[in-house]
Formats: C-alpha cells, structure tokens, sequence
C-alpha cells in the first residue's frame, strides 16, 4: 500500500512537497550524462534534511521501469520503448482504455488501473500483459497530465460525509468534499474544483467553486452540458470590448473600396426561429456560350472586415471554433453584437459582404466565378416555409404577397435544379434523414418531439452554398494558398470489410470493390429506399464512412463527390470560414495569409502526440515535409475539427437529457 502511495500522489507523510515523477523526468531529459540522486536533488533545490521522501520516489520510479541505474549507481532514463503514452478513456462499467498516441491497439486498463486516474488523463503505461479476451493489458506507471481539474455533479450524503457524483459517467470516482464555502445544499448541482487526485487507495478531493442549482431548474441540462464539454460559455473582457468599439451600423469608410449590390434584390432564407443570417442570394437567367445559364450571387456577411487576427475578439472565436445549439439557447461564437448586429443580413439595412459570384450552366457546371468585397441590402428575410409554398403555388396567396420576387425565386429554383442534376450526376450521397424539432414550453421543458422536413427551400439554399464552398476551395487551390479544406476520407478497409459482411447478411451488395466511390453508396442507397428496413440500412451506410474534417491537405470529400471543398459560407458560427475568408481576401490584395497561435490558445495542444505520429508517418511515406506555416494550418484544422465535435457532443447530450425528462411521463 505504501507503495502505491509513492507512485501516484504526493507524500503527504512528509511535512515538506516531494517532486513530481515528471520534474525527476525532466532533470534527466535535460542532463547530457547519468546523474546521481544527490545531483538531481540539487538540480531540483531540495535540502539535505528533506531529501527522505525524494530518495523513496526514486527507488518507486526504478521499480516502475521509469529510471535505472547503471554500474556506477547514476540513474538514467529508461529506453523509451519501454513505455506506452497516450490519453486514457474511461467508461461507466469502471474500466478504461488508453488510446495509444502510435496508433497501435488501445490497451485494455482494468478496474484497479483506472482507480488511480480519470478520464481523459494523459499517462504513460506499460504492457503486463493480456486479458482472457486477448487483450493487451496495460499497467499506468506515471500521469503525465491531468484532465480534470474542475466536474461537475451533484452534490449527495454519503454516511455523513458530502461527496460529488461526477454527471459524467465515464468518471468512476465519487468526489470528497472537504470545502463548501459557497454552501451548496445535498442534492443540488454544483462545480468541484480538485484538490487531490484519485490514487489506487484515496478518492479524489475537491472543494465546492460554483452552485449551479437544482436538478429540475429550467436551463439545468445546458448548463451542465457547457461545463461538462469545456464549451467556453463566457466572452473574456477584451471580446467585450473590441465588441463595445465597433459601430452600430456601416459607415461610408466601410463600403470604400466595394462593389456597391444594394440595387440587387438580395434576400435571405432561414427557418422560422433563425436569429442570424449569414447568407444572402439572387439569381438571374444568362446565356453561357451558346445555351442557357444562370449567374447566381452568394453574398455572406464579412465577419473578417470586423474580427483581426489576435484581436480579442479572434481570440475567443478560436477558442470556441463554432456556435453551440442548444434548444432555446445558442452559445455564439461572436458576442451578439456581431452575430445578430453587425453581421447579420438583417433586411433593410446596409450590410458588408463578401461575394462569391458565379456562371453556371444548365447542366448545372460552375463555368466561372469570381470573389470580391461587397455592400449589399437585403430586400426580404424570407422563411423555408414561405419560399416553398411560393414555389408550390406560383398563384397563391404566398406567391401574391411576394410577387416582386417571384422571378427572382423562380430563377433561383431553376439553378437549384441543374445544380441538384449535376449532384446525382457525380454520384454524391444524399442521405435521407429526418431532423427532430424539439418544442419547449416557457419553463425549457419539452412539450413535444416533431419531424423537421426539408423542402425544397432547404436544398435550394444548400445546392447554392455547396456551389460558393466549392469556389472558395478550387480559388486557394487554384491560387496555391493554404487554407484549410473540408475533407472527407473514404472507408477505411476494415469499416469497408465490417459493411459488406454485414450487408451480405442481408442480402445486399455495395459496389466498387476495395475502392467505392459515392456513386456505389448512391446507387445502393437508391435500391434500399423502399425497404421496411432503410433507415437501419442507412445508419450502418453511414457509420461505414468517416467524420468530415478540417485540413490543410485536399484530399477531398467523399460523400459530396467533391476533388475540393471548403467552409466559406458561415463565418459568423464556424471558424474555419473566417479562415477562408481571410485566406481569399490575402489572395485578391496580392500577398499570403499567415495565421498565428492567438494569445491564450496553444495551438500546440490541438494536434495530440497520437495525430502528431500518425501524421509524421504519413510525410513519410509521401516524401513530404512541413513548412511551419503548413504546420500551423494543421493545428488549426485539428482543433477546429475537435472542437466542432465538442459541440455535437455538447448539443446530443442536451437533447438526451431533455428526450428523457420528456418520456419520463
């Protein structure tokens, strides 16, 4: 017991700090040759009278296989191989899981291992051996980070003592109060800050920093969630007041230097409860070489005219990546200012734009396309709804009340159709999938669960902001400026071999061989449309596949069908397309765009050891090596795309809770 005790907390037994394994590591990282124990006492300013409990941990870190000592008693470090770093996965059973930061096979982490730390700590383990299912088993010799300094939970009566049970299920171990200065009362939730870490004997300690309140109040379960995902929920002072010194409307300095749109009948189309509009469009009938075509206008709000790099307000946009939905609440990425002022297309109003401005055939090709700085006025904030039933009813009353537009509406659904044409015409997956629209009563309770239809309101907005993303990548591509893409990977082998078996089950067959393309998908997901059993179907389609990313390495996107993709039309929530915007802007004034690591973000810590490896392994093989600039990009893609699965993760866990309390009657 003792020794478990040397290994994994401070010697409390003794009245004076000990040093942490990782500062004993350090010291010999740094030191060119073998020292001995009194040198690292020395290197770590440690009195002769208190070197005791240091002369411990040594002999601890030695029996680890952390250190060792060579013929002439000097300790060194132990060959690295020896050891296995990666961030350790807990789950709700009590085991866990290190996901090794090589790539390998995660490792199999027993109930006793994971007593000694917490989800999502970052350790370095050795392997012990296998379990009875073969799996490699690991033994935790030091934590390296810890990830949980602050969880939330609630706070209970344990035989006297008040401890906390964390709200996330993957942390196995209930917390010990030992301050509740801010007098939470049993049963309510609330914010624990740890003041002592789990070891295979003692549980974790904490004192109470913040009372949430209790489990029922309205607004309970977002209020977890943002703290439970590390959402930043709270503008720092200087976004505030980069926000506080903007102006209120746009001024003539603003529009200098644009293309004045504001005789263009622009409008926007949003659902009903929309609150900030990105996008604006307008179409018009052309003749393109000898036949039809269409010029569509994409104009999107000019968030980088407003947000400089390391501004303040920069650096919360980074830090956050992308707004958070919740039902009846958004978690912004800009202050409101911005998000609903400034940068929303509201109607009527002078608006700074940037415009993506396009030829496209009847065949539905992107036959040119140009970007340029904008101002523009927004004739009408119009709904899906209402663009549909207009569409529906070309007579009726919806049609009458917007007769100006009309046209302009009808030309809109005219390019929409060649688009969509030319989309199943490359074989992209379009799959059917129906939304839920959660209704919440004043409280934030749910007073029912309805189906969200897309119509064709929906998928002509889409087709027009698939066409402008697809501009804005082949014009960095085009240009040979970095930015990042969004990319999508096909199947990976195993997931390909995992589908098929399943699908012949079932008497299916995916087509393409080893090498599918999205037509295959498409072409399947066609033939089992009709099927009693097509939604099941089309889950594992889409489990098959992997998750959309942001990187700086076009490799293209799989599911769209796309060579080059980017985020261009959603500044105001998404990160990646303030990027892009920028990116552009420095390719039309001539010169590179170069972002830098904003103060307060470490963009080091976006790209983990794992990504680090696997990627080092990939230049490899490529032959290719990375320009900090290119490196930089990278990070940012990572923590765009981490943070943007924050979010998701954040905004289910939400709708959970709420689905539950909602069929708890």
């Amino acid at each position: 017991m003792q020794r478990e005790k040397i290994i994994d907390k401070p010697l409390s037994k003794y009245p004076y700090p000990i040093p942490s394994r990782e500062e004993i590591l350090g010291v010999l990282r740094t030191s060119e040759a073998p020292l001995a124990a009194n040198d690292i006492a020395e290197a770590l300013s440690i009195k002769r009278q208190e070197r005791e409990g240091f002369f411990k941990r040594l002999a601890a870190m030695e029996r680890d296989g952390q250190i060792r000592l060579d013929q002439r008693n000097l300790y060194q470090l132990t060959h690295p191989s020896n050891f296995v770093g990666g961030r350790v996965q807990g789950h709700r059973d009590g085991f866990g899981f290190l996901v090794r930061d090589d790539g390998q096979d995660d490792l199999f982490l027993p109930t006793g291992e994971m007593q000694k730390v917490m989800h999502n700590d970052r350790v370095l383990a050795r392997i012990v051996g296998y379990d009875r299912r073969g799996r490699p088993e690991g033994h935790i010799v030091e934590v390296t980070d810890r990830a949980n300094k602050r969880v939330i939970g609630r706070l209970l009566n344990e035989n006297g003592a008040l401890i906390v049970a964390p709200e996330d299920k993957r942390i196995g171990h209930d917390i010990l109060i030992t301050q509740n200065t801010k007098k939470a009362k049993v049963g309510q939730v609330v914010v624990v800050e740890l003041t002592d870490f789990p070891s295979r004997h003692s549980q974790p300690l904490g004192r109470v920093v913040e009372v949430l309140g209790d489990i029922d109040d309205p607004g309970m379960e977002i209020e977890i969630a943002v703290r439970k995902y590390g959402v930043p929920h709270e503008f720092s002072q200087a976004a505030l007041d980069d926000a506080a010194r903007l102006p209120d409307e746009v001024r003539p300095v603003d529009i200098r230097h644009r293309v004045d749109l504001r005789d263009v009948p622009l409008v926007t189309i949003d659902g009903e409860d929309a609150r900030d509009f990105d996008d604006a469009v307008y179409c018009e009938p052309i003749t393109v070489g000898k036949g039809d075509g269409f010029r569509l206008i994409v104009a999107i709000a000019d968030v980088s005219h407003y947000v400089h790099p390391k501004s303040g307000l920069d650096v919360d946009a980074i830090e956050r990546s992308t707004s958070v939905y919740f039902p009846r609440r958004v978690i912004p990425m800009l202050p409101e200012k911005l998000s609903n002022g400034l940068c929303s297309l509201n109607p009527h109003v002078d608006r700074c734009v940037l415009v993506c401005d396009m030829v496209i055939t009847a065949r539905g090709e992107i036959k040119a396309y140009q970007f340029y700085p904008g101002v523009m006025h927004s004739s009408a904030r119009l709904t899906y709804t209402e663009v549909a039933a207009v569409l529906k009813n070309t007579k009726g009353p919806e049609a009458t009340r917007r007769a100006a537009l009309l046209p302009q509406l009808q030309n809109l659904y005219g390019v929409y159709k060649s688009l969509f044409a030319a989309r199943q015409k490359r074989g992209a997956i379009d799959f059917d999938t129906t939304e839920t629209y959660i209704v919440c009563n004043a409280q934030g309770k749910i007073e029912q669960i309805i189906p969200r239809t897309r119509n064709d309101a929906h998928k002509l907005i889409e087709e027009c902001m698939l066409a402008a993303n697809v501009c804005a990548a082949d014009f960095m591509k085009r240009n040979k400026h970095p930015g990042l893409y969004r990319v999508h990977a096909g199947p990976t082998a195993e997931k390909l071999e995992n589908l098929r078996t399943f699908l012949r089950g079932m008497g299916l067959t995916l087509g393409g061989g080893d090498s599918p393309h999205a037509s295959d998908y498409a072409a399947l997901m066609a033939h089992i449309r009709d099927r009693p059993d097509a939604q099941m179907l089309q889950t594992m389609l889409l489990r098959s596949m992997q998750q959309a990313v942001y990187s700086p390495d076009n490799i293209g996107h799989f599911g769209l069908a796309y060579e080059a993709y980017a985020h261009f039309t959603s500044p105001i929530r998404r990160y990646p397309d303030l990027l892009t915007h920028r990116a552009i802007y420095a390719v039309l004034q001539g010169r590179k765009y170069t972002p830098e690591a904003p103060h307060g973000v470490d963009l080091n810590t976006a790209l983990s050891p794992r990504a680090r490896t696997m990627q080092q392994a990939d230049d490899e093989k490529r032959g290719r090596t990375r320009s900090n600039n290119v490196a930089i990009w990278e990070e940012l893609g990572l923590h765009c795309s981490a943070n943007e699965r924050r979010a998701d993760e954040a905004s289910r866990d939400v709708e959970a809770w709420l689905k539950c309390y909602f069929m708890r009657d």
